[in-house]
């Protein structure tokens, strides 16, 4: 079997993407890298330790709708796709260490053309929207927030379901893989990356 050098791993936020990457990469010796830090889209409208969102944030989810949401994620992916593609076609046929690739921009009709890319694999997280709304609410700390900041978190919330049932309906379409993360620990969610993308640990 081709050796694995690139493993893709797509889904919504809050499925558990960048933790489960970090250690797919750290079991195959690999880099792991985020598509969120290629170019920044508008992303959690509340506050955590690391992110203070700029008043533009909270402008953008709360006048636009969840289709209109929906489209301005989807676009600002499809221009970053090149990039993307770039990555993944430069860290296939190196010589370097291999690399997992995570993030939200990993949109099932793109990727689909890569999996033919030697040495390439991909698969997408899910997980139940309770199990969505319930991390996001924790990650916003919801119930400290005002009722204006409330309603920013439900409009996230509802672009990420969307953005979860379109996901998967196009990973379903194209033959690819879902992962539901369920009540799964990371470990058990790593050993199932590795046995869907036939990996061999170091």
């Amino acid at each position: 079997m081709q050796d694995v050098r690139v493993v893709l791993i797509g889904g919504t936020s809050h499925t558990g993407k960048s933790t489960v990457a970090r250690a797919v990469a750290e079991r195959l010796g690999f880099d792991c890298r985020s598509t969120d830090k290629l170019a920044r889209h508008p992303g959690r409208p509340w506050r955590t330790p690391e992110w203070e969102p700029p008043p533009h944030v909270a402008e953008h989810y709360a006048t636009l709708d969840v289709d209109e949401l929906i489209r301005s994620v989807l676009d600002h992916y499809g221009r970053l796709w090149p990039r993307i593609e770039e990555l993944i076609t430069d860290r296939a046929s190196g010589d370097g260490p291999g690399l997992v690739l995570e993030g939200s921009a990993m949109w099932p009709a793109r990727v689909a053309g890569m999996t033919t890319v030697p040495g390439t694999r991909a698969l997408w997280l899910t997980a139940d929207e309770a199990v969505l709304r319930e991390r996001m609410r924790a990650s916003a700390r919801y119930d400290e927030l005002a009722d204006e900041e409330r309603y920013l978190v439900h409009k996230f919330l509802a672009r990420a379901e969307r953005f979860q049932s379109l996901m998967s309906q196009g990973v379903d379409a194209h033959g690819l893989i879902r992962v539901d993360t369920g009540e799964r620990s990371v470990g058990e969610l790593v050993e199932a990356v590795l046995t869907h993308v036939g990996a061999a640990v170091r």
